[in-house]
């Protein structure tokens, strides 16, 4: 496969950012050489309320993806997540067409076919069919069913869906800035690609990607997933707790929050009780509107531990609610924006009681300075996801393996032989 271009594009309710990079089967990693980001106007909780706004931020973030990486954007791939998203698990199974020769590629896709003939109320679309496992002739566990022998084929798969009006929303604006869209991704999926090692797959951990006004939850069981979901809550609302319990503007509680993250360890600060109060200047931040130099210790008690309380919650519920709450000792992997919350992974901890930890882009090179924050684990992994689970999966030299199990691979293989034999001496 020679070098391809992909271009990824997030409408957040905090960024719409686009991603566009190089990639190529020499090599797992993929190379980003452009990206952008402006501040989300138009989207509340993951859903665009707007479209005209949304157009006009998308073409100046987009422009600027262009101009720095010297690469026309006319088609990308688009992340989706927030309360849209749903998920549920199907089964499918389908009698092998050969019984007496080898389970094929065409085998595997009937019974996924299968899979999906679930019923969908008409205000939402399927967007991802996910194979957990494969079951042959009674046997389970199975990740490759093709070349085995057998007579029935089952599969278990992990079905996502979403609105409809919001997908369709998402399409108008990528038409009104002349971008075909090549296809949807989940986010939470798609933050998984970027921030899970495999090892954290095959044990059972959970992805949670903290956007600005939701979360999107991902879990892997075994190696597949087994459960998504989101919540209508995200680092948006820790900044409007703050403006409202400091008394300032939004963008001032944002300063604020920013600064506390960079400027001081608040999990060790929580979990230190003899630790002396540290006081912030507000003045010195820009913050014009308090005059009064604010307390660390009561803005992270008071204001910012009560939300982190209540978005852990909901997370535990979320766990519960899919069932597999025992299967997952890795416990979580927080990304997204909102990962770099102060105090976050110290909260989580005391009030899951997992081990977590927070999930920055991995296999990528070239623009990683950027790139490389949580921030933008979505469109990496979304990137990340295409180039392994569809250009990866094209008529490649690779993958010819895949086509001639389609053709009879014996007849075939018989007949070069008979073509060869020609040129060799008698």
């Amino acid at each position: 496969m020679s070098d391809q271009i992909i271009c990824g594009i997030d409408i957040g309710s905090s960024k719409i950012a686009v991603v566009t990079a190089v990639c190529n089967d020499k090599s797992k990693d993929i190379r980003i050489i452009g990206y952008s980001r402006k501040p989300s106007i138009g989207v509340k909780k993951g859903l665009i309320v707007d479209i005209d706004k949304v157009t006009q931020a998308l073409e100046e973030s987009l422009d600027k993806a262009e101009r720095m990486s010297g690469k026309r954007i006319n088609q990308a791939y688009v992340v989706v997540g927030g309360p849209s998203i749903s998920s549920l698990n199907s089964h499918g199974v389908v009698a092998v067409s050969d019984p007496e020769g080898e389970i094929t590629q065409e085998d595997v896709n009937r019974a996924i076919e299968a899979a999906e003939a679930v019923s969908l109320p008409n205000h939402r679309e399927l967007i991802e069919v996910l194979p957990r496992e494969y079951i042959v002739n009674g046997q389970n566990g199975i990740s490759n069913p093709i070349g085995m022998s057998g007579i029935r084929l089952e599969v278990e798969t992990h079905i996502i869906t979403a609105s409809s009006t919001s997908l369709r929303n998402i399409d108008k604006v990528l038409q009104h800035t002349g971008v075909a869209r090549q296809g949807f991704v989940f986010s939470g999926l798609a933050s998984a690609e970027a921030v899970l090692s495999e090892t954290e797959k095959e044990l059972g951990v959970v992805v949670v990607d903290i956007g600005g006004g939701k979360t999107d939850i991902c879990m892997y069981i075994e190696n597949a997933v087994a459960y998504s979901g989101s919540l209508p809550v995200g680092a948006k609302n820790i900044t409007n707790d703050l403006a409202i319990g400091l008394k300032t503007t939004l963008g001032n509680a944002e300063r604020i929050k920013l600064h506390l993250s960079n400027e001081f360890d608040i999990d060790s600060f929580l979990n230190s009780k003899s630790r002396k109060d540290e006081k912030i200047n507000p003045n010195k931040l820009g913050v014009l509107d308090i005059r009064e130099e604010l307390s660390v210790k009561e803005i992270v008690n008071d204001i910012i531990m009560p939300r982190y309380e209540e978005i852990f919650q909901l997370i535990g519920e979320e766990i519960e609610k899919s069932g597999f709450a025992e299967a997952i000792p890795s416990g979580l992997v927080i990304t997204g924006g909102g990962a770099l919350s102060p105090g976050l992974v110290y909260i989580g901890k005391k009030i899951l009681g997992l081990p977590i930890r927070v999930g920055y882009p991995q296999r990528i090179t070239g623009l990683i300075d950027e790139a490389g924050s949580p921030e933008y684990a979505g469109l990496v992994g979304l990137i990340l996801y295409v180039k392994d689970n569809i250009i990866d999966d094209t008529m490649e030299f690779k993958n010819f393996d895949r086509v001639l199990k389609n053709i009879s691979l014996a007849s075939q293989i018989k007949k070069i032989k008979e073509f060869f034999k020609q040129f060799v001496p008698k």
